[in-house]
């Protein structure tokens, strides 16, 4: 199961790429985090991972299992037997810079998750979104 969010947020990809690879300032974007802890240190990575405390859900460890350089960050965590994928695709539009956030669920049990869950997941992805959007925006990073 995918549940998407796509937006153009009027500002670069560059932009919103700096704020995509600043998980620990995540929480500050967005009230769907509570904190983004790095387990490591140094530049993210392929391999790094990070502790993430959300709103009524337990904390997950999620490891960054792509990044390519200013259009796709993907990590992903397991709840019991269900993995979850999420990612961030950037390109480059006309009007600034269109953010898509995706997370996919596979695994034994994600069709069932996905059904329970799916509406609040769309939500969460929604508003992270939105967060971004306002805080690219809000930095007055004009496209010249």
């Amino acid at each position: 199961m995918s549940i998407e969010s796509e937006l153009v947020i009027g500002a670069t990809v560059e932009r919103v790429w700096a704020l995509t690879l600043d998980v620990q300032g995540w929480p500050a974007l967005t009230p769907t985090m509570t904190s983004v802890d790095r387990v490591d240190e140094g530049p993210l990575r392929v391999g790094s991972t990070a502790r993430v405390l959300q709103p009524r859900q337990r904390p997950a460890t999620w490891t960054v299992t792509r990044l390519d350089e200013r259009s796709v960050f993907e990590w992903q965590t397991k709840v019991a037997t269900v993995t979850m994928v999420a990612r961030h695709q950037l390109a480059e539009v006309p009007d600034g810079c269109r953010n898509t956030l995706t997370v996919d669920l596979s695994g034994f049990g994600s069709r069932l998750l996905g059904r329970l869950f799916g509406s609040r997941i769309h939500t969460a992805i929604e508003t992270e979104n939105a967060g971004f959007k306002r805080a690219a925006e809000r930095d007055g990073v004009d496209r010249d």
